[in-house]
């Protein structure tokens, strides 16, 4: 039997910065019970439903993901619980919720303005949401590094935390998603990810098992992480995403520190020189990488 995407990824020491899946706007809909490969079509939602998650996702665009308690607990049904918002460029966001009586109360429900960032007149979510991939049907890493992850969390969270349907970065499981600010952690185990969640809760980051902001490209992401490991940086706020521009292969980016100094990072992406399963049950493919050509640090004048 082929050995599992999470598992070569780990032996392979794949660093994950810049990995994190591309999101800037969220919707999220509780769905309790099994979940296919294809989340949405394949659970228990009506196909109405199901067809409209698919339509939003297209007209915002946003992320849509279904979520359920941790374990499968489900409380007042068929009361379900839907949040959306947005996770900024400059980092932070916003989340809101609502309660629907009937699922089917979705179709009328109207989410267009978080197309251009607005409030779409839920009650604002005051505390971050925590998201743990758990879909074992797309792919079984999910669901062998997720749910412990998830159980883990839940006895330090309890409803602030989420099983959620593929968020992408498979072989990154167990994978979590700290909203509204989009930021993803990837090779999780429960103790990893109780230390990841703690630091987010005092707004800090551990730039060592984050994937990056969803916000932001997946150069700026690995620029990001790249930064705050040179100037040892781990406070949320301490770096602000300014621009980026590309120069041939290179990608300068930069970036703001809190202190007042301008920092450019330029780097290159590129694919490793091997071939390994990127998925479970697909054809071996080579990696992106990262590579930092250069690092130049500018002090406010004065």
């Amino acid at each position: 039997m082929p050995e599992a995407c999470a598992a070569l990824s780990r032996s392979h020491e794949e660093r994950i910065a810049g990995t994190a899946s591309r999101a800037r706007r969220w919707v999220l809909v509780e769905q309790p019970g099994a979940w296919g490969r294809d989340a949405i079509h394949e659970s228990a939602l009506p196909t109405a439903v199901a067809d409209h998650l698919i339509d939003l996702s297209r007209a915002l665009p946003a992320r849509v993901l279904l979520v359920r308690r941790v374990g499968g607990r489900y409380g007042d049904a068929p009361r379900r619980t839907v949040m959306a918002g947005v996770s900024l460029v400059g980092g932070g966001g916003w989340l809101e919720s609502f309660h629907l009586e009937h699922i089917e109360d979705l179709l009328t429900l109207d989410l267009s303005p978080v197309s251009t960032g607005r409030s779409v007149g839920g009650e604002r979510v005051a505390r971050p949401t925590y998201l743990v991939c758990t879909n074992g049907k797309h792919d079984v890493c999910c669901a062998t590094y997720g749910l412990p992850v998830a159980r883990a969390l839940d006895g330090m969270l309890a409803d602030r935390v989420w099983e959620c349907s593929h968020v992408g970065g498979d072989r990154f499981a167990g994978n979590l998603v700290c909203l509204p600010d989009g930021i993803l952690y990837g090779h999780l185990d429960p103790v990893t990810a109780v230390a990841a969640v703690a630091a987010h809760e005092q707004g800090r980051m551990v730039p060592g098992s984050c994937r990056g902001r969803s916000a932001l490209t997946f150069v700026a992401q690995a620029a990001e992480l790249l930064v705050r490991e040179h100037l040892v940086l781990d406070h949320l706020d301490d770096l602000r995403f300014m621009d980026a521009v590309v120069e041939g292969d290179a990608h300068r980016v930069r970036f703001q520190v809190v202190d007042g100094r301008t920092v450019t990072a330029t780097l290159r992406r590129g694919r490793e020189p091997g071939r390994r399963v990127l998925t479970c049950g697909t054809t071996p493919a080579a990696a992106p990488t990262h590579e930092l050509l250069d690092l130049q640090v500018r002090r406010p004048p004065g």
